[in-house]
Protein backbone atom coordinates (compact mmCIF):
# COMPACT_ATOMS: atom_id res chain seq x y z
CA UNK A 1 0.00 0.00 0.00
CA UNK A 2 1.36 3.32 -0.90
CA UNK A 3 0.25 7.23 -1.29
CA UNK A 4 1.18 8.23 -4.71
CA UNK A 5 0.17 11.90 -4.25
CA UNK A 6 -2.25 14.24 -2.11
CA UNK A 7 -3.61 17.71 -2.88
CA UNK A 8 -4.38 20.19 0.26
CA UNK A 9 -6.52 23.49 -0.07
CA UNK A 10 -7.05 25.47 3.07
CA UNK A 11 -5.68 23.33 5.01
CA UNK A 12 -3.75 23.67 8.44
CA UNK A 13 -0.55 26.51 6.90
CA UNK A 14 -1.02 25.57 3.10
CA UNK A 15 -3.13 27.47 0.68
CA UNK A 16 -2.91 25.26 -2.35
CA UNK A 17 -0.45 22.82 -2.57
CA UNK A 18 0.38 18.85 -4.41
CA UNK A 19 2.70 16.00 -3.65
CA UNK A 20 3.81 13.21 -5.42
CA UNK A 21 5.09 10.56 -3.13
CA UNK A 22 7.89 7.64 -3.99
CA UNK A 23 6.83 4.09 -3.40
CA UNK A 24 9.13 3.79 -0.76
CA UNK A 25 10.96 6.14 1.28
CA UNK A 26 10.30 9.89 1.47
CA UNK A 27 11.71 12.39 4.00
CA UNK A 28 10.37 15.55 4.64
CA UNK A 29 12.10 18.42 6.23
CA UNK A 30 12.53 21.93 7.44
CA UNK A 31 13.00 23.61 10.03
CA UNK A 32 10.05 23.66 12.95
CA UNK A 33 6.52 25.19 13.03
CA UNK A 34 7.03 24.75 8.95
CA UNK A 35 4.09 22.48 8.53
CA UNK A 36 6.50 18.95 7.93
CA UNK A 37 3.57 17.39 10.83
CA UNK A 38 0.19 18.57 8.77
CA UNK A 39 1.40 16.88 5.83
CA UNK A 40 1.67 13.86 7.58
CA UNK A 41 -1.62 14.49 9.63
CA UNK A 42 -3.54 15.25 6.58
CA UNK A 43 -2.97 11.78 4.82
CA UNK A 44 -3.38 10.33 8.37
CA UNK A 45 -6.66 11.83 8.33
CA UNK A 46 -7.99 8.79 5.82
CA UNK A 47 -6.60 6.45 7.88
CA UNK A 48 -8.16 7.20 11.27
CA UNK A 49 -10.65 9.39 10.07
CA UNK A 50 -9.89 12.16 11.93
CA UNK A 51 -6.77 13.79 13.32
CA UNK A 52 -4.22 12.70 15.74
CA UNK A 53 -3.61 16.07 17.31
CA UNK A 54 -7.19 17.72 17.86
CA UNK A 55 -10.83 16.71 18.38
CA UNK A 56 -12.30 19.96 16.38
CA UNK A 57 -11.87 19.85 12.34
CA UNK A 58 -11.93 23.89 12.50
CA UNK A 59 -8.47 23.92 13.52
CA UNK A 60 -7.38 22.07 10.49
CA UNK A 61 -8.95 24.80 8.21
CA UNK A 62 -6.50 27.75 7.12
CA UNK A 63 -7.08 31.10 9.24
CA UNK A 64 -9.69 32.93 7.63
CA UNK A 65 -10.73 30.76 4.83
CA UNK A 66 -14.04 29.01 4.93
CA UNK A 67 -13.44 25.54 4.45
CA UNK A 68 -10.47 23.43 3.35
CA UNK A 69 -10.10 20.13 0.84
CA UNK A 70 -7.56 17.27 0.96
CA UNK A 71 -7.69 14.94 -2.13
CA UNK A 72 -5.60 11.90 -1.70
CA UNK A 73 -4.50 9.16 -4.63
CA UNK A 74 -3.35 6.05 -2.94
CA UNK A 75 -3.03 1.99 -4.33
CA UNK A 76 -3.57 -0.97 -2.53
CA UNK A 77 -3.35 -4.91 -3.39
CA UNK A 78 -6.71 -3.93 -5.21
CA UNK A 79 -5.42 -1.27 -7.42
CA UNK A 80 -5.91 2.79 -7.11
CA UNK A 81 -7.90 4.49 -4.90
CA UNK A 82 -8.90 8.12 -4.01
CA UNK A 83 -10.51 9.57 -1.36
CA UNK A 84 -11.67 13.80 -0.32
CA UNK A 85 -12.17 15.02 2.44
CA UNK A 86 -14.10 18.87 3.15
CA UNK A 87 -14.12 20.29 6.01
CA UNK A 88 -15.90 23.59 6.84
CA UNK A 89 -17.25 25.70 9.62
CA UNK A 90 -20.79 25.20 9.69
CA UNK A 91 -21.09 21.45 8.15
CA UNK A 92 -20.23 17.88 9.53
CA UNK A 93 -17.08 16.84 6.84
CA UNK A 94 -18.20 15.45 3.56
CA UNK A 95 -15.69 12.49 2.87
CA UNK A 96 -15.97 10.90 -0.37
CA UNK A 97 -14.85 7.27 -1.15
CA UNK A 98 -13.47 6.67 -5.12
CA UNK A 99 -15.81 9.38 -6.11
CA UNK A 100 -18.71 8.15 -3.85
CA UNK A 101 -20.12 10.28 -0.56
CA UNK A 102 -20.62 7.63 2.70
CA UNK A 103 -22.64 8.82 5.00
CA UNK A 104 -20.72 7.36 8.39
CA UNK A 105 -17.24 8.12 9.13
CA UNK A 106 -17.61 4.38 9.91
CA UNK A 107 -17.60 3.55 5.85
CA UNK A 108 -13.87 4.39 6.07
CA UNK A 109 -12.61 2.34 8.58
CA UNK A 110 -9.96 -0.51 6.44
CA UNK A 111 -10.42 1.78 3.31
CA UNK A 112 -6.70 3.13 3.63
CA UNK A 113 -4.53 1.86 6.38
CA UNK A 114 -1.48 3.69 7.80
CA UNK A 115 0.30 3.40 11.30
CA UNK A 116 1.62 7.30 12.63
CA UNK A 117 4.88 6.71 14.86
CA UNK A 118 5.05 10.26 16.73
CA UNK A 119 6.86 11.96 19.86
CA UNK A 120 3.76 12.19 21.50
CA UNK A 121 2.95 8.35 21.40
CA UNK A 122 5.08 8.56 24.62
CA UNK A 123 2.18 9.21 26.31
CA UNK A 124 1.12 5.20 25.49
CA UNK A 125 3.62 4.05 28.07
CA UNK A 126 3.38 7.71 30.25
CA UNK A 127 0.37 8.42 30.81
CA UNK A 128 -3.26 7.68 31.90
CA UNK A 129 -5.46 5.14 30.10
CA UNK A 130 -7.24 6.97 27.65
CA UNK A 131 -4.04 7.16 25.32
CA UNK A 132 -3.97 3.41 25.27
CA UNK A 133 -7.70 2.70 24.69
CA UNK A 134 -7.19 5.28 21.70
CA UNK A 135 -4.56 3.25 20.66
CA UNK A 136 -6.82 -0.29 20.67
CA UNK A 137 -9.87 2.05 19.39
CA UNK A 138 -7.65 2.99 16.36
CA UNK A 139 -5.83 -0.05 15.55
CA UNK A 140 -8.56 -2.72 15.65
CA UNK A 141 -11.31 -0.22 13.84
CA UNK A 142 -8.68 -0.07 10.78
CA UNK A 143 -8.63 -4.07 10.27
CA UNK A 144 -12.35 -4.60 12.16
CA UNK A 145 -14.65 -1.98 10.84
CA UNK A 146 -17.11 -3.86 13.04
CA UNK A 147 -15.53 -2.87 16.07
CA UNK A 148 -15.51 0.78 15.02
CA UNK A 149 -19.64 0.15 15.00
CA UNK A 150 -19.48 -1.02 18.41
CA UNK A 151 -17.88 1.69 19.75
CA UNK A 152 -19.16 4.41 18.65
CA UNK A 153 -22.74 2.82 19.96
CA UNK A 154 -21.27 2.01 23.11
CA UNK A 155 -20.44 5.55 23.67
CA UNK A 156 -24.09 6.59 22.97
CA UNK A 157 -25.81 3.82 25.37
CA UNK A 158 -22.82 4.88 27.61
CA UNK A 159 -23.99 8.69 28.05
CA UNK A 160 -27.64 7.18 27.83
CA UNK A 161 -27.18 4.84 30.79
CA UNK A 162 -25.16 8.04 32.82
CA UNK A 163 -28.09 9.83 32.28
CA UNK A 164 -30.64 7.56 33.54
CA UNK A 165 -28.28 6.83 36.81
CA UNK A 166 -28.45 10.66 37.58
CA UNK A 167 -32.07 10.99 37.57
CA UNK A 168 -32.70 7.46 39.50
CA UNK A 169 -30.64 8.89 42.07
CA UNK A 170 -33.46 11.38 42.47
CA UNK A 171 -36.15 9.27 41.47
CA UNK A 172 -36.21 5.52 42.27
CA UNK A 173 -39.07 4.59 40.28
CA UNK A 174 -37.12 4.75 37.14
CA UNK A 175 -35.03 1.23 38.32
CA UNK A 176 -37.05 -0.28 36.36
CA UNK A 177 -35.74 1.14 32.81
CA UNK A 178 -32.43 0.52 33.47
CA UNK A 179 -32.14 -3.24 32.62
CA UNK A 180 -33.14 -1.65 28.69
CA UNK A 181 -29.81 0.10 28.97
CA UNK A 182 -28.04 -2.44 30.53
CA UNK A 183 -28.82 -4.94 27.69
CA UNK A 184 -27.22 -2.55 25.03
CA UNK A 185 -24.56 -1.78 27.15
CA UNK A 186 -23.44 -5.38 27.22
CA UNK A 187 -24.55 -6.12 23.92
CA UNK A 188 -21.74 -3.72 22.73
CA UNK A 189 -19.36 -3.59 25.21
CA UNK A 190 -18.84 -7.37 25.30
CA UNK A 191 -18.11 -7.24 21.78
CA UNK A 192 -15.50 -4.37 22.18
CA UNK A 193 -13.53 -6.08 24.78
CA UNK A 194 -13.59 -9.62 23.25
CA UNK A 195 -12.20 -7.60 20.13
CA UNK A 196 -9.44 -6.13 22.30
CA UNK A 197 -8.43 -9.46 24.06
CA UNK A 198 -7.87 -11.60 20.63
CA UNK A 199 -5.66 -8.32 19.33
CA UNK A 200 -4.17 -8.28 22.49
CA UNK A 201 -3.06 -11.93 22.26
CA UNK A 202 -1.75 -11.78 18.98
CA UNK A 203 -0.23 -8.20 19.11
CA UNK A 204 2.08 -8.68 22.39
CA UNK A 205 3.55 -12.22 20.99
CA UNK A 206 4.29 -9.86 17.60
CA UNK A 207 6.19 -6.78 20.13
CA UNK A 208 7.80 -9.27 22.34
CA UNK A 209 10.00 -10.35 19.29
CA UNK A 210 10.66 -7.25 18.10
CA UNK A 211 11.63 -5.87 22.06
CA UNK A 212 13.39 -8.69 21.93
CA UNK A 213 15.61 -7.84 18.87
CA UNK A 214 15.92 -4.35 19.66
CA UNK A 215 17.45 -5.02 23.35
CA UNK A 216 19.70 -8.08 22.20
CA UNK A 217 17.72 -10.58 24.65
CA UNK A 218 18.59 -7.93 27.42
CA UNK A 219 14.73 -7.37 28.16
CA UNK A 220 11.31 -9.17 27.56
CA UNK A 221 8.36 -7.12 27.10
CA UNK A 222 5.15 -8.11 28.21
CA UNK A 223 1.95 -6.11 27.05
CA UNK A 224 -1.25 -7.28 29.49
CA UNK A 225 -5.16 -6.49 28.80
CA UNK A 226 -6.65 -5.19 31.90
CA UNK A 227 -10.16 -4.80 31.91
CA UNK A 228 -12.07 -3.12 34.04
CA UNK A 229 -13.35 -6.65 35.90
CA UNK A 230 -11.82 -10.12 35.75
CA UNK A 231 -12.22 -12.07 32.82
CA UNK A 232 -10.52 -15.40 32.13
CA UNK A 233 -10.67 -18.16 29.61
CA UNK A 234 -12.64 -16.54 27.55
CA UNK A 235 -14.04 -18.41 24.32
CA UNK A 236 -16.57 -16.50 23.32
CA UNK A 237 -18.16 -12.89 23.21
CA UNK A 238 -21.40 -14.82 25.56
CA UNK A 239 -18.51 -15.58 27.54
CA UNK A 240 -17.86 -11.91 28.34
CA UNK A 241 -21.47 -11.22 28.11
CA UNK A 242 -22.63 -13.26 30.80
CA UNK A 243 -19.84 -11.69 33.27
CA UNK A 244 -20.63 -8.51 31.81
CA UNK A 245 -24.35 -8.95 33.26
CA UNK A 246 -22.59 -10.69 36.62
CA UNK A 247 -20.76 -6.97 37.38
CA UNK A 248 -23.58 -4.83 36.27
CA UNK A 249 -25.78 -6.57 38.97
CA UNK A 250 -22.78 -6.11 41.75
CA UNK A 251 -22.40 -2.25 40.80
CA UNK A 252 -25.60 -0.94 40.29
CA UNK A 253 -25.70 0.84 44.01
CA UNK A 254 -22.66 2.15 43.49
CA UNK A 255 -23.32 3.21 40.25
CA UNK A 256 -26.48 5.40 41.32
CA UNK A 257 -24.62 6.61 44.45
CA UNK A 258 -21.54 7.90 42.24
CA UNK A 259 -24.67 8.97 39.29
CA UNK A 260 -22.10 7.46 36.27
CA UNK A 261 -21.69 3.62 34.88
CA UNK A 262 -18.28 2.33 36.98
CA UNK A 263 -18.02 -0.90 34.98
CA UNK A 264 -17.24 -1.36 31.03
CA UNK A 265 -14.59 -0.60 28.24
CA UNK A 266 -14.32 2.31 28.83
CA UNK A 267 -12.44 1.84 31.98
CA UNK A 268 -10.19 -0.70 30.18
CA UNK A 269 -6.21 -0.28 30.19
CA UNK A 270 -3.10 -2.22 28.92
CA UNK A 271 0.11 -2.43 31.14
CA UNK A 272 3.47 -2.82 30.03
CA UNK A 273 5.76 -4.81 31.98
CA UNK A 274 10.12 -5.10 31.44
CA UNK A 275 11.26 -8.04 33.34
CA UNK A 276 8.34 -8.03 35.44
CA UNK A 277 8.18 -4.67 35.97
CA UNK A 278 5.89 -1.60 35.33
CA UNK A 279 7.35 0.73 32.35
CA UNK A 280 5.23 3.50 33.69
CA UNK A 281 6.11 3.58 37.07
CA UNK A 282 9.78 2.41 36.94
CA UNK A 283 11.07 2.30 33.41
CA UNK A 284 13.45 4.94 32.20
CA UNK A 285 12.48 7.38 29.52
CA UNK A 286 15.04 4.71 27.35
CA UNK A 287 13.10 1.98 28.19
CA UNK A 288 9.71 3.32 27.83
CA UNK A 289 10.78 4.78 24.14
CA UNK A 290 11.66 1.14 23.19
CA UNK A 291 8.69 0.02 24.14
CA UNK A 292 6.21 2.30 22.67
CA UNK A 293 8.81 1.64 19.27
CA UNK A 294 8.24 -2.23 19.50
CA UNK A 295 4.56 -1.60 20.15
CA UNK A 296 4.55 0.35 16.76
CA UNK A 297 6.88 -1.74 14.94
CA UNK A 298 4.21 -4.95 15.85
CA UNK A 299 1.47 -2.82 14.42
CA UNK A 300 2.57 -2.27 11.38
CA UNK A 301 3.35 -6.53 11.66
CA UNK A 302 -0.07 -7.26 12.78
CA UNK A 303 -1.50 -5.10 10.11
CA UNK A 304 0.06 -7.26 7.37
CA UNK A 305 -0.84 -10.29 8.97
CA UNK A 306 -4.28 -9.31 9.05
CA UNK A 307 -4.85 -7.54 5.37
CA UNK A 308 -2.13 -9.40 3.38
CA UNK A 309 0.13 -5.79 3.07
CA UNK A 310 2.02 -3.01 4.54
CA UNK A 311 0.44 -0.14 5.57
CA UNK A 312 1.91 2.96 5.15
CA UNK A 313 4.46 3.53 7.98
CA UNK A 314 4.29 7.71 8.66
CA UNK A 315 7.29 8.43 11.38
CA UNK A 316 6.44 12.36 12.35
CA UNK A 317 10.33 13.42 13.38
CA UNK A 318 10.99 10.21 16.12
CA UNK A 319 14.56 10.14 15.09
CA UNK A 320 15.52 12.67 17.10
CA UNK A 321 13.72 11.02 20.48
CA UNK A 322 15.84 7.38 19.68
CA UNK A 323 19.53 6.42 20.23
CA UNK A 324 21.53 5.55 17.21
CA UNK A 325 21.01 1.64 18.00
CA UNK A 326 16.95 2.54 17.80
CA UNK A 327 17.24 4.53 14.75
CA UNK A 328 19.16 2.08 13.09
CA UNK A 329 16.36 -0.42 13.61
CA UNK A 330 13.88 1.28 12.29
CA UNK A 331 16.50 2.56 9.32
CA UNK A 332 16.55 -1.45 8.76
CA UNK A 333 12.73 -2.04 8.52
CA UNK A 334 11.88 0.47 5.50
CA UNK A 335 12.17 -2.26 2.95
CA UNK A 336 9.07 -3.23 1.21
CA UNK A 337 6.81 -0.84 2.37
CA UNK A 338 6.34 3.25 1.99
CA UNK A 339 7.67 5.81 4.56
CA UNK A 340 7.21 9.33 4.89
CA UNK A 341 9.46 10.46 7.47
CA UNK A 342 9.62 14.28 9.11
CA UNK A 343 12.73 15.62 10.51
CA UNK A 344 14.56 18.56 11.12
CA UNK A 345 18.15 17.18 10.90
CA UNK A 346 18.22 15.74 6.90
CA UNK A 347 22.42 14.73 7.38
CA UNK A 348 21.28 11.58 8.71
CA UNK A 349 19.51 10.30 5.64
CA UNK A 350 22.19 11.04 3.33
CA UNK A 351 22.63 6.96 2.63
CA UNK A 352 19.14 6.72 1.34
CA UNK A 353 19.62 7.53 -2.10
CA UNK A 354 16.26 6.47 -3.46
CA UNK A 355 14.62 8.25 -1.60
CA UNK A 356 12.98 11.49 -2.51
CA UNK A 357 13.47 14.37 -0.42
CA UNK A 358 10.55 17.46 0.18
CA UNK A 359 11.65 20.63 1.46
CA UNK A 360 9.02 22.54 3.91
CA UNK A 361 9.22 25.97 4.78
CA UNK A 362 6.51 28.20 5.77
CA UNK A 363 3.48 26.19 3.76
CA UNK A 364 5.14 25.72 0.27
CA UNK A 365 6.94 22.07 -0.57
CA UNK A 366 9.77 21.82 -2.80
CA UNK A 367 10.82 18.53 -3.74
CA UNK A 368 14.92 18.39 -4.30
CA UNK A 369 17.68 16.05 -2.32
CA UNK A 370 20.17 17.50 -0.25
Amino acid sequence: MYVSSIKLVNYRNYDCTSVEFDKNINIIYGKNAQGKTNLLESIYLFSAGKSHRTNKDRELIHFNKDYANIQMFFTNKDGEKSGEMILSHNQKKRIKINGVPIKKIGELMGFFIAVLFSPEDLNLVKEGPVHRRRFLDICISQIRPAYFFHLQQYMKVLEQRNNLIKRIYEKDSLMDTLSVWDQKLVEHGSRIMYYRISFIENIKKIAKAIHSSITKEAEILEIEYVPCFNIKNVKSISDVEEEFYRQLKKWNSKEIKNGITLIGPHRDDISFLINGTSVRNYGSQGQQRTVVLSLKMAEMEFIKENIGEYPVLLLDDIMSELDSSRQSYILGKMEDKQVIITCTDVERFKGFCDAKYFKVEKGNIQKGGI
